[in-house]
């Protein structure tokens, strides 16, 4: 492809980081897919302020309040040789110029035009490219009681992000669906790339108590959404014999969840690991557990089939798209139900052997080739439509 005007894509810095969150990974694997789409990639990046640099956080908030109420455009460019354009404290100052003027805040740069790929709804565009935007879920309008997130702001957000936006971009059929469902945009301005899965690297050991094989894994943040009280409960009630461990940070609400569980020997809860110390503990685990109430793709779930460990989930919406017949299904709210699945697990060698295989076979729909296959004729439709705005 000929590199060159539109032949680039940049995308947002703010999520390439070491973190282990599904938007995380999401960026880290749309940039390893980028050069394998034919473009050249571009990362947007956030420099600290000169009041930070100081070393004065509380005047730094402060000045990004007054520079979030001045109108018009923030200028983003390369220094020197760097891969990377950036602009100071960006995504902070686009949080509060929204929050000031509800508008998008634009951004110009000298760089030649191209294909701007936010990774998450952020108020922010740059003039003269054409804009995606990726747009993960619809959870915070469709499920206000599940998302810390303002529903109101949301969908202002998302309102403005349409009327600037070349396309909008999501990870499953079933977020396409409920996007579609809860904005009333039309079926052709929403794209369904799916996303890749990055190569796991599992650390050899395992934390300290930890038997191969011999536990349970749910793995992601302890908050409502993820359904973890009706796990815990299901698990309780299984009398499976071996120990359920619940790895991820604390989210939203977390400390009320972590009361009604009551963590104990049989139930434990595990401090932070790094991404291969997480993988090793995937690939070690005799199931996931994953009954979420709601995902927009279900990364846990694709991660695991790509370690060759048999996974149980919800059996409606994004989750069983993700698993594609590959998993043990259940109704994730029916307690009993999950119960009897995970108890199936615990005593069915020839069941998680089959769930096993089936599993790495489904996780080559999200190796990075696949995910880059998607992406480049969504580009060149954009490319071949025009769409800066």
């Amino acid at each position: 492809m000929q590199q060159g005007d539109a032949g680039r894509v940049c995308i947002d810095g703010r999520m390439l980081g070491p973190g282990g969150t599904g938007v995380s990974t999401y960026a880290r694997g749309l940039r390893a897919a980028l050069p394998l789409a034919g473009y050249e990639p571009l990362v947007l990046a956030e420099t600290a302020g000169w009041l930070e640099r100081k070393g004065w956080p509380g005047l730094a908030r402060a000045r990004r309040w007054i520079d979030a109420a001045r109108p018009g455009a923030r200028r983003a460019e390369r220094v020197g040789g760097n891969p990377a354009i950036s602009a100071p404290e960006i995504f902070r100052i686009a949080q509060l110029f929204f929050d000031v003027h509800r508008r998008l805040l634009p951004i110009r740069t000298s760089q030649p035009p191209g294909i701007m790929h936010w990774t998450y709804p952020v108020p922010l565009r740059v003039e003269g490219w054409i804009n995606v935007y990726t747009v993960h879920d619809a959870i915070p309008l469709t499920a206000p009681g599940l998302s810390p997130i303002d529903p109101r702001r949301h969908a202002r957000l998302l309102d403005r992000i349409a009327a600037s936006a070349g396309a909008i971009v999501t990870v499953s059929a079933a977020a396409k669906a409920e996007i579609i469902a809860a904005t009333g945009w039309s079926d052709g301005f929403v794209t369904d790339c799916s996303q890749a899965v990055l190569p796991l690297t599992p650390a050899p050991t395992l934390p300290a108590g930890v038997e191969r094989g011999r536990y349970f894994l749910f793995c992601g943040s302890i908050e409502p959404r993820k359904n973890v009280e009706a796990l815990v409960s299901a698990y309780r009630a299984s009398g499976a014999g071996i120990p359920l461990l619940l790895a991820g940070p604390d989210g939203w609400r977390a400390d009320r969840i972590a009361r009604q569980i009551g963590y104990g020997p049989d139930v434990r809860r595990l401090d932070y690991l790094d991404q291969d110390a997480l993988a090793g503990l995937i690939a070690g685990a005799r199931a996931l557990l994953f009954p979420s109430l709601a995902e927009g793709f279900g990364l846990p779930v694709a991660e695991a089939m790509a370690l060759g460990t048999p996974v149980m989930t919800s059996g409606t919406g994004a989750l069983a798209e993700t698993a594609g017949g590959a998993a043990l299904l259940v109704d994730p709210a029916d307690t009993d139900g999950m119960a009897r699945a995970i108890a199936r697990l615990a005593g069915d060698d020839a069941l998680c052997r089959d769930l096993r295989a089936r599993g790495l076979a489904r996780a080559g729909a999200f190796t990075v080739d696949r995910f880059a296959a998607r992406l480049a004729p969504f580009y060149a439709g954009l490319r071949a439509k025009g769409g800066a705005r």
